[in-house]
């Protein structure tokens, strides 16, 4: 009984330990093999710019997917949501709007986009599966109509360039941004009373509501935000690319939640957090780096994405069974 009682406290610890520093052991290894087979390229000061300004787009939509996922909700419109922001954006500024306000009104549209998409969640009680896969697929079509299915890509202005390819000092500016964002919403959801209500809507709703938070408005909110930082990657997305297609946005879908899943293994263990989000956006922007450098199909990435989706839930189910 002893021995049985002690192989459970070890089997527990073990669990704890793989859910709470599993994503960080397993960066630091991945690192140290790609600096050993590439030892002339992977862990150069150049390429690891490279990657910062590969993920900053992940990153800035998985802190929004972070968001929805505090709450107890999933958003699967990010993904038309990254498309439609950036053809909307760079249509308006070929149509001769000025660069602010064509990124300004499309970054309104996201976000009353998102806060519809709370009000069919929280008003009608609709799963958000199915409302956000549903206001997806319509806001695909509204693209396609947008675009006539083709990239938007003559008259682009150099100014709007800037925000995907521009440089300040030696730091991306993409790279800046993604810094930005996720320092923004590591605040707002760590060190603010809206940020403690959304932890506290996805510990438990009806405790919450009992404790006095309007819990549907700030679903809703949330659901504003998501869309937001979704249609800002595509904005960035489409000023880096110097083009906008109706479905660029949607590669960014899946890694955005393994991010998210991944960063929910450190930094705040088992809850979806925006510096957690960083690091597990790093790790899939280094392997699909690492990946790059030696050759390997592109597939293969998707692969790798996948299966890094399930062994994050994987380290998130032993972490729950050992507590």
């Amino acid at each position: 009984m002893v021995q049985r009682t002690e192989r459970v406290r070890v089997v527990r610890s073990k669990s704890m330990f793989l859910s709470s520093y599993g994503t960080i052991i397993a960066l630091f290894i991945v690192f140290v093999a790609f600096s050993l087979l590439s030892p002339g390229v992977f862990p150069t000061l150049r390429n690891l710019l490279n990657i910062t300004r590969q993920i900053s787009l992940l990153a800035i939509i998985a802190t929004g997917a972070t968001i929805i996922m505090t709450v107890g909700e999933f958003d699967l419109s990010i993904g038309a949501m990254a498309s439609f922001g950036g053809v909307l954006a760079t249509g308006l500024v070929v149509s001769g709007m000025a660069i602010p306000l064509a990124i300004l009104l499309t970054l309104f549209f996201a976000f009353l986009f998102g806060l519809g998409n709370g009000y069919l969640v929280t008003r009608f009680g609709v799963f958000s599966f199915i409302a956000t896969l549903s206001s997806g697929t319509m806001l695909s079509g509204l693209t396609f109509w947008y675009t006539g299915g083709a990239t938007i890509f003559g008259g682009i202005p150099e100014p709007f360039l800037w925000l995907g390819q521009g440089m300040l000092g030696p730091l991306p500016v993409p790279t800046l941004l993604m810094f930005l964002v996720v320092a923004l919403f590591w605040f707002l959801l760590s060190y603010t009373e809206f940020g403690r209500r959304l932890y506290a809507i996805g510990g438990n709703p009806v405790a919450a509501e009992l404790s006095g938070v309007r819990v549907a408005r700030d679903k809703t909110f949330a659901f504003g935000y998501t869309a937001l930082l979704a249609a800002s990657a595509g904005v960035i997305l489409a000023s880096r690319l110097g083009s906008a297609h109706p479905t660029a946005g949607g590669s960014l879908f899946l890694p955005s939640y393994a991010a998210v899943f991944l960063g929910m293994t450190t930094v705040r263990g088992g809850f979806p957090n925006a510096w957690g989000t960083f690091l597990g956006s790093l790790m899939i922007g280094i392997i699909a780096n690492g990946l790059t450098i030696l050759n390997v199909p592109f597939y293969l990435q998707d692969i790798v994405t996948g299966a890094i989706v399930i062994m994050a839930v994987v380290f998130q189910s032993l972490g729950k069974i050992a507590l």
